[in-house]
Formats: structure tokens, C-alpha cells, sequence
């Protein structure tokens, strides 16, 4: 699970980073993985049952479409394609799933859903996610895309300075410091051939 799970600070940009630039491939390419999707970016509580199937995975791929467009658009300053915008208005319409407190088996109080999740409702879900960081000037703001060599994952630089130049600095920053290292290595060594 934690391959379909990327902490962009938002869970429309945990959609987007759902697909595999390089190579190009599909995560979301099964029904067993959009419900471990799903569960992992929060869109429902740990051990909820997600029936879902080869349509949520449609949605979901569209959705993400839609959001890539989106995204893109705004780290190119070019104005947001009026369909992308529209269907996303019209995915977000749908209700999403209504949480309710229940007691838990040590007797306190968690988190779980209404009724069974249903697929408009999780895309709305994330639909209405994307409406508040598009619609929030300074949420839009702190929208990056990461500066790792092969990486195209975005996400919000809330950083001290807005500083922020990977994904992740665990797998993207080390990559770079990394590559920094062996350039710096191999340099002396190669002035003395």
C-alpha cells in the first residue's frame, strides 16, 4: 500500500500522484489497488470494506485527468481548461461519504462512515478537495512541482521560506545529494587523467 500512498499536502495531489511518469505506467490499474488507495490517502476510515471495482478506477483515472490539466495550467500561468473546470463542478456535486463517531472496542470514539462508500461519492470527495486548493489563492500558491531528475510528483510547499525543492526528501532530496556527492567524488579524479 504504501507505493499508492504520496503526502503532496492535499488528497487530490495524492490522486495525481497516482501515475508513474518514468516509466509510464498505471497504479491505479486494478480494483484491489484503488481500495488500497482509497484507505491509504484518508479518504476513509482504516478497515472500511471499499467494494470497488474496474469503474472506480475509470473515475478515479479521469479525475486525475482532469487534476493533471488543472495543476498544470496553474504552474504555467495559463488559464484552467473550461472543461476541466466543468467536470470537476460536476464531480463535486455528488455527497461525499458522511462520517459518524462510533465507540471503538477500548471505548472511545472513531471515526466511520454512514453507509458503505460508493464511487461519485469518493470522487466528490476529492473533487471538492481540489475546488478548495484551485479556488484558495494561497493554498494555489504553494503549489510545486518537484525539481528530482524523473520526477513529475506536485505538491504544497508549506516550508519555512517556501524552500521546498523535492517530493519527498527522503527519496528525491537524497537522490540529488547523492548524485551532488558523486559529482563532487569523481571530479578531482577526472582533472588528473
Amino acid at each position: 500500500m504504501g507505493e499508492l500512498r504520496f503526502d503532496g499536502g492535499r488528497v487530490c495531489l495524492d490522486l495525481v500522484a497516482t501515475r508513474v511518469a518514468r516509466p509510464v505506467g498505471e497504479r491505479l490499474d486494478r480494483a484491489e489497488r484503488v481500495a488500497e488507495w482509497v484507505i491509504g490517502a484518508g479518504l476513509v476510515p482504516p478497515g472500511t470494506v471499499v467494494a470497488a471495482d474496474a469503474d472506480w478506477a475509470r473515475g478515479l483515472r479521469e479525475l486525475r485527468t482532469l487534476l493533471e490539466a488543472l495543476v498544470g495550467a496553474h504552474l504555467t500561468a495559463a488559464p484552467p481548461p473550461p472543461e476541466a473546470v466543468a467536470r470537476l463542478n460536476h464531480l463535486a456535486r455528488a455527497a461525499p461519504p458522511a462520517p459518524r463517531a462510533v465507540l471503538g472496542p477500548d471505548g472511545t470514539l472513531v471515526r466511520a462512515l454512514a453507509a458503505p462508500p460508493d464511487a461519485p461519492g469518493l470522487l466528490a470527495a476529492v473533487a471538492r478537495d481540489a475546488v478548495d486548493l484551485f479556488t484558495d489563492p494561497v493554498a494555489r500558491s504553494q503549489l510545486r512541482r518537484c525539481e528530482g531528475e524523473n520526477c513529475s510528483l506536485v505538491y504544497l510547499d508549506t516550508s519555512r521560506g517556501r524552500r521546498r525543492r523535492w517530493c519527498s526528501s527522503e527519496v528525491c532530496g537524497n537522490r540529488e545529494r547523492v548524485a551532488r556527492h558523486r559529482r563532487r567524488t569523481n571530479a578531482p579524479a577526472l582533472r588528473n587523467v
